[in-house]
């Protein structure tokens, strides 16, 4: 297997892969036309959704036949992003996947780095007898491509996405409307409009877009402007009735049941950010949203300073994640998933309060 990577440093954010160190085969495959076939994380996000179009838009300029696939829906503020009225949805459409993807000869994963992370969609191409190459900033990648560009340190896959095709050479190619505006999305959305999780590296990136003519205040507005009045009732909802607070683990929690979800018609996305107006508050280390889907609970976990709660998923849920945004799955019950939640707590209570 082919594996390139990122370096971090003190000061910089270094790529490794320049022109020179790109294998020929990889250079090939992105230079000369192929069928190819994106995927990115069921419940997608900005970064899912940027990076997947922003490569999308890239390779067609090479004249390569692409399709990007997820396993489930995306939020609708998305839906304003150049190509994804075309995105193809599997919990929506699995024979037309199928059928696509029976035509490729590359596949390109990105911002997920096991198959699992894109369920049925995993299954159907684990075996398929075609290259692959993977691209992503999430802890502990399994070995399920080709050519591997994982760096944890990166802000966001679309930040990775971003160096992809200037250590190609191409730079020339991010178009400040089509490829540009979507790295901008993942950007903006994987670091809370670059309150965390940022580097110097994010900025540059940021401030060439900018140069380029991307319209940074329009996909901010995309983002962060689309709301319906029953995303303000829910938040309101959220906040006054589902917010609980332990002072002395530094964390506070909100909750949500499936009376909740049938109450405020409750679809993907429109809890999206809510767990962070806990961390806006001055003492609170730890954040959790614990909500009950139709078949689980899921858990998103967020922390502030050196709180790693990738951990936390990862120990006690089987998740996993970032070290200060991360998540999980629960089969158990919506109470007892919040008991267990808060049941461990106090074995991570020193650190909490060192911060």
């Amino acid at each position: 297997m082919a594996k390139r990577s990122f370096r971090h440093e003190a000061r910089t954010f270094a790529v490794l892969f320049e022109i020179m160190e790109f294998p020929t085969a990889l250079r090939q495959l992105i230079h000369v036309p192929q069928n190819v076939a994106i995927f990115s994380h069921r419940n997608p996000d900005g970064d899912a959704i940027g990076s997947s179009l922003a490569m999308r838009h890239y390779l067609e300029l090479f004249g390569h036949n692409v399709h990007v696939l997820f396993p489930s829906e995306y939020p609708e503020e998305f839906e304003a992003l150049p190509g994804a009225g075309e995105i193809l949805i599997w919990d929506l459409q699995p024979e037309e996947c199928k059928q696509v993807i029976n035509k490729k000869n590359l596949l390109i994963f990105l911002d997920f780095n096991a198959l699992d992370r894109i369920d049925k969609l995993g299954d159907y191409v684990r075996d398929l007898p075609v290259q692959r190459i993977m691209i992503d900033h999430h802890l502990y990648p399994d070995s399920i491509a080709d050519f591997v560009f994982s760096e944890p340190l990166a802000s966001s896959t679309c930040e990775l996405v971003y160096e992809f095709i200037v250590g190609l050479g191409d730079r020339d190619k991010i178009n400040p409307n089509t490829v540009g505006k979507c790295i901008y999305t993942g950007l903006v959305t994987d670091t809370g409009s670059f309150r965390h999780a940022t580097n110097s590296n994010v900025f540059r990136i940021a401030a060439d877009l900018v140069e380029r003519g991307m319209d940074d205040t329009g996909v901010q507005d995309m983002i962060f402007n689309s709301n319906r009045e029953k995303n303000l009732r829910l938040l309101g909802h959220c906040l006054s009735n589902r917010m609980e607070f332990y002072p002395e683990f530094k964390t506070a929690m909100i909750w949500l049941s499936r009376k909740d979800y049938e109450q405020f018609d409750i679809q993907r996305g429109d809890t999206e950010g809510v767990v962070n107006y806990l961390l806006s508050v001055k003492d609170i280390r730890i954040a959790a949203f614990i909500h009950n889907q139709p078949t689980v609970v899921k858990l998103s976990l967020r922390s502030k300073g050196n709180i790693d709660v990738q951990e936390i998923c990862k120990k006690h849920f089987k998740g996993g994640g970032h070290k200060n945004a991360s998540g999980a799955y629960s089969h158990d019950s919506l109470k007892a998933t919040i008991e267990k939640f808060k049941s461990i707590l106090p074995e991570y209570k020193d650190r909490i309060l060192a911060g």
